[in-house]
């Protein structure tokens, strides 16, 4: 997964909700393991498919109500060459 970041938004709900960090941490363990969570069938099918040829890999995790202030799901987006993965609210793509 490269370098793991997130947003400043994503990161200041992570320092004061702890049910939040853990929501965050468990996101990027299942994007890891090829868990895409919600994202389309289309979708599914890309992030297969980079797997072998190395592109960009997206998931979507939805969030409890208690942290969808900012949306109902976070994105988790790992660049093609596995140099970084992003969490962000989808506003923020």
């Amino acid at each position: 997964m490269g370098q793991v970041v997130a947003t400043s938004s994503i990161q200041s709900i992570m320092l004061s909700h702890l049910s939040f960090h853990t929501f965050i941490y468990s996101s990027l363990m299942r994007h890891e393991v090829g868990d895409w969570g919600e994202v389309a069938k289309e979708d599914h099918e890309s992030n297969e498919m980079a797997l072998v040829t190395g592109c960009r890999l997206f998931s979507v995790y939805e969030c409890s109500s208690a942290h969808s202030v900012h949306g109902d799901c976070v994105w988790v987006i790992t660049e093609a060459d596995r140099s970084v993965t992003t969490v962000l609210w989808p506003g923020e793509y």
